[in-house]
C-alpha cells in the first residue's frame, strides 16, 4: 500500500468495527489534513467514540486501516502514542494525587526528565486556570476542573495530533471557555486536532474542517467552507441537518396542551422549522 500523502495527520481507510452481531463502523473514510482543526459530528451512536477508540488503539479494527502522522496506527501502536494526546470522554484520573503531581507523573511516563516534566505541569496548570487547585487531590476537583486537567494531561508531551472526545460535555461556561481558549491556541501552533461535539455552536466558531458520521459511516468532509458551498447551507448546523435528517420531534405538537398562541408579530406555519 502507497504511503498517505505527508500533507494527511489522518488516513483512516474503509474501517470496520463489529461488536458481536453489530455494525458499529462500515467502511468509514476519515482523512484530517495536517495542522487541521476538525469537527468530527454526529448524532448519538453514530460510531464517533468506536472510531476515537480505533486511532487510539483502545480496539484494533476488523477491516481497513489507519495512518496517523505517516505512521501505521496498528502495526506500531507504541510509537504513534508518543506524538498523540487523547482526552477521552470519560475520564480516568488518579483521584489520590494532587493536581501537579498528576501532571508530573504523566509527563514522566512520556519519558520527560523530572525537572522538564515538572516546569511543563506548572506552565500547564497555569494556562488551564488550575494554578490555585495545583496542591488539591484530583478527588476534590469539579467536573469543569479535571476535563481542564485531562487536556493538560494529554498535552504534557507536545504531541503533533490531539484527539479529543466531547471536551464540552457537562462542563460550565467558565471551564468551556478556558478549553475553547486553548484549543484556538494549539491550533495557532499548528497542532492538528479532532474533536467531537454536539455543540454546533463551538464546531462553527473553532474549525477549520469538518466531516459528518452516520449510521457507521462518513456521509461528507472537507473545509467548513466547503461544506456550507457543496450544501448550500449557511452554516455548520444547517450542513449537519441536511446530513442526518431533522428528526421528528422538531415539529412536534402536544395535542393535550391546545393550539399554542403565535408571538406578536410572527405568523407561526404548522410544520415549519
Amino acid at each position: 500500500m502507497a504511503p498517505p500523502p505527508p500533507e494527511l495527520a489522518v488516513d483512516a481507510r474503509g474501517l470496520v468495527k463489529r461488536f458481536g452481531g453489530f455494525t458499529a463502523l462500515q467502511g468509514m473514510d476519515l482523512n484530517i489534513p495536517r495542522g487541521a482543526f476538525y469537527a468530527f459530528l454526529g448524532p448519538n451512536g453514530a460510531g464517533k467514540s468506536t472510531t476515537i477508540a480505533l486511532l487510539t488503539g483502545v480496539y484494533a479494527p476488523d477491516a481497513g486501516h489507519i495512518q496517523l502522522l505517516g505512521v501505521d496506527a496498528v502495526a506500531r501502536p507504541l510509537e504513534i502514542k508518543r506524538h498523540i494526546g487523547v482526552v477521552p470522554e470519560e475520564l480516568s484520573l488518579f483521584e489520590r494525587l494532587s493536581g501537579r503531581q498528576y501532571l508530573t507523573f504523566c509527563g514522566r511516563m512520556y519519558g520527560l526528565a523530572g525537572d522538564e516534566a515538572a516546569a511543563r505541569a506548572a506552565e500547564l496548570l497555569e494556562l488551564t486556570e488550575l494554578t490555585y487547585k495545583a496542591g488539591a487531590l484530583v478527588a476534590e476537583y469539579s467536573k469543569g476542573m479535571r476535563r481542564r486537567l485531562a487536556i493538560a494531561a494529554a498535552l504534557i508531551h507536545a504531541p503533533e495530533l490531539v484527539l479529543l472526545d466531547e471536551p464540552f460535555e457537562g462542563i460550565d461556561v467558565l471551564a468551556a471557555g478556558v478549553i475553547r481558549e486553548l484549543l484556538r491556541e494549539l491550533s495557532r501552533r499548528g497542532v492538528t486536532l479532532l474533536l467531537t461535539t454536539h455543540v454546533l455552536e463551538i464546531a462553527e466558531r473553532l474549525a477549520t474542517h469538518a466531516g459528518v458520521i452516520r449510521g457507521g459511516k462518513m456521509v461528507d468532509e472537507g473545509t467548513v467552507e466547503q461544506l456550507k458551498e457543496r450544501h448550500g447551507a449557511p452554516s455548520l448546523e444547517a450542513v449537519f441537518e441536511k446530513l442526518i435528517f431533522v428528526p421528528a420531534a422538531r415539529n412536534a405538537r402536544l395535542s393535550f396542551y391546545g393550539e399554542a398562541p403565535e408571538a406578536p408579530g410572527v405568523a407561526l406555519r404548522r410544520g415549519s422549522a
